[in-house]
């Protein structure tokens, strides 16, 4: 469900996936593309959104070029002032699956959903119990389920996971994303957020993507092309290969961070690394990320050197 420009889908149907980055990662955009690409093909969207209301939604939806009627008859926004695990809220949800058979249903606002039902986002007993109480059940009705989350405010210790308890994660039996902005979104600018995979349990997504640091695949770029107030063009595009390579990395950072723990002496912590490194934080990270990967620096942090890397030699 939903595409990337080359026609990749994004989201496998009748499963659950998460979508997690910082604020004004373009989490929501990334949605609302996929959101696009199903109601232009035909079918119906549910959105349950914990965080918002309808206007700025809906808002959203026509500057990226939404037809009125379309959206009248295809998305379908919820917005539950109460629990939805049991009594009316739980029947209407019901009846409206029923009727619409989305092919995609986007769960906007999960900290927020969790707390609404009295559950601790933070314990993992409590995650999968909201699991199946939501995700799930949404999932079950055919339609591809796609939950908002934050990453942790720690880049260092963020890896993989959204905000939260492990089990996030670890209960999915579809894909994760995370985006990471690279070019601020605004009015009249084009942002960008690179899409990555960080867990694709089918295995079907991961073989369109480029290796990235930190175990995770890039998927591709998040582009939103904002002309004006009233209007903006909004895409998935696929990863570029640099100089032909299947794989970027960051060789002349790497040589740095080997140097300067050499010339350290002892282990550095992530965040010393940088100052001693220079240049922009996530490409140190990701060049540390690629020399753990390949045996140079230890996992453990404080980071330790386990052999020099050069630069343009093989290990």
């Amino acid at each position: 469900m939903g595409r990337r420009a080359d026609g990749v889908g994004l989201f496998y149907p009748g499963k659950t996936h998460t979508v997690a980055s910082e604020s004004e990662g373009g989490k929501t955009w990334f949605a609302l593309s996929a959101t696009l690409d199903e109601i232009n093909a035909g079918n119906h969207v549910v959105y349950v959104d914990f965080e918002d209301d309808a206007g700025p939604l809906v808002g959203r939806l026509l500057t990226l070029g939404a037809n009125r009627e379309l959206l009248r008859e295809r998305f379908h926004y919820v917005r539950p002032e109460g629990p939805v695990g049991t009594g009316i809220n739980s029947d209407d949800l019901a009846v409206l699956l029923g009727d619409v058979r989305p092919t995609l249903a986007i769960l906007d606002g999960v900290t927020e959903a969790m707390t609404l039902h009295g559950l601790n986002p933070l314990d993992n007993a409590d995650a999968a119990k909201f699991g199946r109480m939501l995700p799930r059940r949404l999932a079950e009705s055919g339609a591809a389920c796609v939950s908002l989350d934050h990453v942790t405010k720690s880049a260092e210790g963020r890896g993989r996971y959204s905000i939260g308890a492990v089990h996030k994660l670890n209960a999915l039996d579809g894909a994760a994303y995370v985006l990471e902005n690279r070019k601020a979104f605004g009015v009249g600018i084009t942002g960008k957020s690179s899409v990555k995979i960080a867990k694709d349990r089918p295995g079907q997504l991961r073989k369109h993507a480029l290796t990235a640091a930190g175990g995770l695949h890039w998927f591709g770029d998040l582009v939103l092309d904002s002309r004006d107030e009233g209007f903006a063009e909004v895409e998935v595009v696929a990863p570029e290969p640099r100089d032909g390579s299947t794989e970027f990395r960051p060789t002349a950072v790497m040589a740095k961070v080997s140097k300067a723990l050499a010339e350290h002496g002892k282990p550095m912590s992530q965040r010393v690394l940088r100052t001693a490194v220079g240049g922009k934080g996530t490409v140190v990270t990701d060049a540390l990320n690629f020399l753990i990967l390949d045996g140079y620096v230890t996992e453990k942090t404080p980071h330790e050197l386990i052999k020099p890397y050069v630069e343009g030699v093989a290990a």
